[in-house]
């Protein structure tokens, strides 16, 4: 059944799919360039289709180029669980993760101890990156958390968690808000009005007119500095309830207006196909559900 499985024209077309690159691929299988090549055409021959569009200087998938990579993504993934699950002295099991350095301050890293407690053979590696991560080049990576948007193809989404914003302060600033208009604190993310809309819808809910008043206002690039100004007691912040649980919980900051609210978007983990069945990151995904099914998030 598996005899004509050409599995060194496999291997050979796995690494170059995910590396986007034969001489990348040829350094990490200890072989030349050229014997990728012969091993990709072979493949390519004995198919009937094309699996590179070879451009110049660069090669890039076909259709059916990336139709084989994201199942044979899967089935090697699947193998090398296979192998890990036999080994006599298996290694320490380790899942590492990306995401952006907001969310990994203000809720993933704040609640790992829960999963370290339960699970202390796993340890859970956060590398905080602005930029997306290809997972098909980058497969060091197990599990990427982002935000918006939806599913992507050629990658699982095993977990989602929904956000909404609010409008949030110290209590003296909250109190002093019923009052008398405070300064605003919001994020300019670059090419994002997500923040500039937010604030001018949850005002019309409110039915408050801080933004027509032209009220002071401060803007951070990243949310944990939002947070850590409002904090600061420098004014009221619109936050997203996936941020701001922890410092509410703790006392730092309360909600202004907690009947109104607005609609965000969404965290979703996204792995490659096989990866979320991998012992270690089929746990962490599972703690993943677990904490955002929490009482409050927290």
């Amino acid at each position: 059944m598996f005899d004509r499985l050409p599995l060194t024209a496999l291997r050979a077309f796995e690494s170059a799919a995910r590396l986007r690159s034969f001489k990348r691929a040829a350094a990490e299988l200890h072989v030349t360039p050229t014997a990728v090549s012969h091993q990709i055409r072979l493949l390519e021959h004995d198919l009937g289709v094309s699996l590179f569009a070879r451009l110049p200087r660069r090669v890039e998938l076909t259709a059916q180029g990336r139709q084989l990579q994201d199942r044979l993504s899967g089935a090697f993934l699947d193998i090398a669980d296979a192998l890990a699950a036999l080994r006599t002295a298996p290694m320490p099991g380790v899942v590492t993760v990306t995401t952006t350095d907001s969310f990994a301050a203000l809720w993933l890293v704040p609640r790992l101890h829960r999963f370290r407690a339960a699970h202390p053979e796993v340890q859970v590696r956060v590398e905080g990156r602005p930029e997306v991560v290809d997972l098909r080049v980058e497969r060091s990576i197990d599990v990427a958390i982002r935000y918006g948007g939806g599913p992507v193809p050629g990658l699982v989404s095993p977990w989602v968690l929904e956000e909404r914003f609010g409008v949030y302060g110290t209590p003296s600033v909250v109190a002093a808000a019923a009052k008398k208009a405070p300064a605003l604190i919001s994020v300019a993310w670059q090419d994002s009005t997500l923040y500039e809309d937010g604030w001018r819808e949850w005002c019309e809910r409110a039915g408050v007119d801080w933004l027509r008043r032209k009220v002071p206002l401060l803007e951070y690039k990243e949310e944990h500095y939002a947070l850590q100004a409002a904090i600061a007691g420098e004014g009221l912040v619109l936050a997203s309830s996936v941020m701001v649980t922890g410092s509410v919980r703790a006392g730092l900051l309360k909600p202004f207006r907690d009947d109104v609210c607005v609609d965000g978007s969404r965290y979703r983990a996204l792995c490659l196909p096989g990866r979320e069945r991998q012992v270690q990151v089929k746990e962490f995904l599972e703690w993943l559900e677990a904490e955002s099914g929490r009482i409050g998030g927290a």
